[in-house]
C-alpha cells in the first residue's frame, strides 16, 4: 500500500498571475526566436539550392503547414 501525502498551500494569486504571466512571456519569446531560426535556415537553403520563387513559394507552402500539424498536434 502507497503513503500518499497530500500537501495543502496557499497561493498569492497576484504572484500566481505574475509567475505565469512571465512563463508566457518566455514561452512566446522562445517560440519566436525558433521560428526566427527556422525561416532563416529555409532562406539559407534556398540561396544555396537558387530555388526559383516557385520552389520558394512551395517550400514556404509546406513549411507552413508543418507549423500549422505542430498547432494542431498541441490542441
Amino acid at each position: 500500500m502507497r503513503n500518499i501525502q497530500t500537501l495543502n498551500f496557499k497561493a498569492d494569486d497576484d504572484a500566481l498571475s505574475a509567475l505565469l504571466s512571465k512563463a508566457k512571456t518566455e514561452q512566446r519569446s522562445d517560440d519566436a526566436l525558433s521560428v526566427s531560426i527556422r525561416l532563416a535556415a529555409l532562406a539559407i537553403h534556398a540561396r544555396q539550392q537558387e530555388m526559383s520563387a516557385a520552389e520558394i513559394i512551395e517550400l514556404l507552402d509546406k513549411e507552413a503547414e508543418r507549423f500549422e500539424n505542430q498547432a494542431q498536434e498541441l490542441h
